[in-house]
């Protein structure tokens, strides 16, 4: 008697004979896709938001205090950068030196910013006379409280080679050259407590009128502390005696090296050593290479934040490793491998570190906003230093999750069931 089956249906003893694996092996374990390994990777930190929020907060230190290393020290160099391109770095000085042979302090010739003008490059030339009287409020207050200000006389060119600004008023002219006005640098002005033109203050043994404050100038800081007078009106009431005490030139940047070695011949023939020239620029550019020693004393301690808080990831894994061998020892027991294991954990400590960095990134970021929003600097965070912090944390959290992963694949399925 024949029976007729539904289709697809066979008879009990002919069912096609499963297929097995072209190695003739156990079966090949299923691959994990890669969103398959960040969701198993980010479990463990969806179960503990209150420890993955500790873990990363030293993570998160470390790299806030490097990026913000970094980016202060680039907003202030920026700055400097800046400064030095408005300022210029053509700028030189001839000062008097000390006589070789009797040791006193020699001078400079009567007509030296006319001498340097004609040397082959020089663009512009100003210069400034030390006088022997001070500079005070009032005539009541006593000669010898001066409050550090220099009384020099001040060449009407001085301003332009400088590349000065006026703060507030005008500078000095042929006019009031001649006669008792004066300009005060800033740091004079508040040292004396002027606070506009048109006030007087007392030099020597009259008054003067205040007819200008100079802004800051970076490159001479000695004329923020002066109180600067024509020429002709310090020849006529202080007794200077016309000799130039600095001799400012401003020369073509591919001149500058020549125009310095010319200086100290044109304005003393023979005895050119007597004769100093400086560069101005040069305090500016040192101060933009201290900041690099000091600032690896602070990458140091970031790097040392850092560490600390890769320890603090390791732990926080192994722990996470003990409390979950139950998780482990099942899904062992359904077929993953330890290859899968490893990468789970390995996973879940990259992105433990990963949000440490991103955070520190962004608080690192904001405190050198804050910082150069107070300082008036250029906020700059240099993108090498952002992928920097950022490869140092993932390869913080790869040798922190290795030894974790390692241990929880070496978990025995049977043993870890049993244990819990």
């Amino acid at each position: 008697m024949s029976v007729t089956l539904p289709p697809g249906i066979q008879p009990i003893g002919e069912q096609p004979e499963r297929k097995r694996p072209a190695s003739g092996g156990r079966p090949r374990p299923a691959r994990l896709s890669p969103a398959d390994i960040l969701h198993v990777g980010s479990a463990g930190l969806r179960t503990r938001p209150l420890r993955v929020a500790l873990s990363s907060f030293g993570i998160a230190i470390g790299i806030a205090t490097m990026i913000a290393v970094v980016g202060i020290s680039a907003s202030t160099q920026a700055k400097l950068a800046h400064q030095l391109d408005a300022l210029g770095t053509n700028l030189l000085v001839a000062s008097p030196g000390q006589s070789l042979f009797s040791g006193d302090t020699v001078k400079l010739p009567a007509d030296a910013a006319g001498r340097v003008s004609r040397i082959d490059g020089v663009e512009q030339v100003g210069a400034t006379g030390s006088t022997d009287q001070t500079a005070r409020r009032s005539e009541k207050i006593p000669a010898e409280e001066n409050s550090g200000i220099a009384v020099q006389a001040a060449g009407p060119q001085l301003l332009t080679v400088l590349r000065a600004q006026m703060g507030s008023g005008r500078w000095l002219n042929a006019a009031t050259a001649r006669y008792p006005a004066v300009v005060l640098g800033d740091v004079s002005a508040r040292r004396l407590g002027v606070v506009a033109p048109g006030e007087q203050i007392w030099i020597g043994h009259r008054s003067f009128t205040v007819i200008g404050i100079l802004a800051p100038v970076p490159l001479a800081p000695e004329i923020e502390r002066s109180a600067l007078v024509g020429w002709s009106a310090a020849q006529t009431w202080l007794g200077f005696d016309g000799h130039p005490t600095s001799v400012y030139e401003r020369s073509s940047d591919s001149t500058v090296d020549s125009v310095r070695n010319l200086i100290p011949r044109t304005l003393d023939p023979q005895a050119p050593q007597d004769v100093e020239v400086s560069d101005p620029s040069a305090a500016l550019q040192a101060k933009a290479a201290t900041e690099g020693a000091f600032n690896t004393l602070l990458l140091g301690l970031g790097a040392i934040a850092l560490l600390v808080g890769g320890i603090g990831v390791a732990n926080t894994m192994i722990i996470s490793v003990l409390e979950r061998r139950f998780e482990i020892g099942l899904r062992r027991a359904l077929g993953a491998t330890r290859g899968q294991i490893r990468i789970q954990f390995v996973t879940e400590s990259l992105l433990l570190s990963g949000l440490g960095g991103v955070t520190g990134v962004a608080l690192g970021a904001a405190a050198t906003g804050i910082y150069a929003h107070s300082s008036a600097l250029p906020w700059v965070v240099p993108s090498w230093a952002i992928g920097g912090g950022l490869g140092a944390t993932l390869l913080i959290g790869t040798i922190a999750g290795l030894y974790p992963a390692v241990r929880a694949a070496r978990l025995s399925p049977t043993l870890a069931l049993h244990a819990t």
